[in-house]
């Protein structure tokens, strides 16, 4: 069995909203690595899918931050995908993926792991990946998504939302995705890195 490697993507926005709730998912990735040091080098920019972007590469995990807004992803996700693919000489079967993303629907700080498979719930973002990346002759245990919660506002009107989303994220919310969210994002990698090749070998 040819070992684990894993493409880690979050997708969020860029500046001026690149500390919004909409990008959970860049700062929960940021956390994670940190978390995970010094198996998990720090962030570093280097090139993937033909743009500039950040970047954490070891052994078992390549993580990227897409550089990207987040409603036109999927072109990027799916160059630096196969482009991970070609520099490292991989069968497909060979590359799990995981996109980190914010979710909505669900309190702050929460964090689960996804079916590839499942909807988008009007997620802009997934729907840009899923339109450009084709996974249906994937090993779909390997593709995942792991959602951060960031809550929502009482009023659910469009303008009400796109506001609070794009709001940027108080002190206590980024020290609470350091410390509550990284380790849970680790653990649910931790789940996938075991699906994989088995269980009591950490990463």
């Amino acid at each position: 069995m040819s070992p684990p490697r894993f493409l880690v993507i979050s997708i969020g926005n860029q500046a001026p909203y690149f500390e919004s709730l909409h990008s959970a998912g860049h700062a929960a990735l940021s956390a994670v690595q940190k978390y995970l040091h010094p198996a998990q080098p720090p962030f570093t920019r280097e090139r993937y899918g033909k743009r500039q972007c950040m970047a954490s590469s070891s052994q078992l995990f390549t993580f990227l931050q897409s550089p990207t807004m987040m409603n036109n992803c999927g072109p990027w996700v799916g160059a630096a995908w196969r482009e991970m693919l070609q520099l490292h000489n991989l069968d497909p079967s060979e590359l799990g993926l995981v996109i980190i993303h914010d979710e909505l629907e669900a309190a702050f700080g929460g964090v689960r792991t996804i079916n590839w498979e499942a909807s988008p719930r009007g997620h802009n973002g997934i729907k840009s990946i899923k339109k450009y990346l084709d996974a249906s002759k994937q090993p779909l245990n390997r593709w995942k998504r792991i959602a951060v919660g960031i809550g929502r506002p009482q009023e659910r009107t469009p303008d009400i939302v796109s506001e609070y989303v794009l709001s940027k994220m108080t002190p206590s919310q980024k020290a609470k995705i350091d410390q509550d969210v990284a380790p849970k994002v680790a653990s649910c990698l931790q789940q996938l890195h075991d699906a994989w090749v088995g269980p009591n070998k950490p990463i």
